[in-house]
């Protein structure tokens, strides 16, 4: 059993098997408080190497891992706790347990693509952990005139996003679709606005609002980033 200190990216499969994965629970209160839950038993492999060069984008669709923050300590999930996609950006925790070559070291890494089922074996549900970002949620734009679709990183707390509303200078607040991974898309004609968006999250129901995200002169294929985040 490889050692889990070194920057890896991990294929997670909630197994019983020789690691260990790490939960949490949220205390039904505002500020939503995390707490951590035993661990549980799992299964983890490695897939590509300690550069991500072969695990960039991925199903959560962030491009490249490293300009985007997550580094290389990222994970791909089974189906059962991807989730279509609303688990992308959940934090874990792992530890290679049950085994000599173990190091003591417990890895915290980030939700970025799907780990292809193995139906010959059971799975179970996971958990996370909380994710600690620095600065508020960055939207990134992609789309046409008439369609936009917006990929959101960096987002703290739960690390996911269950739904999600933009809102013009001229509009209401308009429903934003999931399209895949982590990102959600507007069909409306929302150029020469300044953007805003409201999110809300996957496990802790908690809803935030980044108002004046975008200026008016907004443009496709940049990133915007808010002044807030989840707690």
């Amino acid at each position: 059993m490889a050692s889990f200190h070194h920057s890896y990216v991990f294929c997670i499969i909630v197994l019983f098997g020789s690691v260990l994965v790490r939960a949490v629970y949220s205390i039904p209160r505002a500020p939503i408080v995390y707490r951590p839950s035993p661990w549980t038993l799992a299964h983890a492999t490695f897939y590509g190497d300690e550069s991500a060069s072969s695990t960039m984008g991925g199903a959560c669709g962030y491009g490249n891992l490293m300009t985007n923050g997550y580094s290389t300590n990222t994970a791909a999930l089974s189906s059962t706790i991807f989730r279509d996609g609303y688990a992308c950006g959940q934090c874990y925790q792992i530890r290679c347990v049950e085994s000599p070559w173990c190091s003591k070291g417990i890895a915290t890494i980030t939700a970025t693509n799907l780990c292809p089922p193995n139906w010959s074996q059971d799975s179970n549900k996971g958990g996370w952990v909380p994710c600690v970002r620095k600065g508020g949620v960055r939207f990134s734009f992609q789309g046409n005139g008439y369609w936009l679709l917006v990929y959101v990183m960096n987002v703290g707390g739960a690390g996911d996003i269950r739904s999600m509303w933009v809102k013009g200078t001229k509009t209401a607040w308009i429903s934003m679709s999931h399209n895949w991974g982590a990102s959600y898309q507007a069909f409306a004609t929302l150029r020469g606005q300044a953007l805003s968006f409201r999110l809300t999250s996957y496990t802790t129901k908690q809803t935030i609002t980044a108002y004046n995200v975008a200026p008016a002169n907004w443009n496709l294929g940049l990133t915007y980033q808010a002044n807030v985040n989840f707690h």
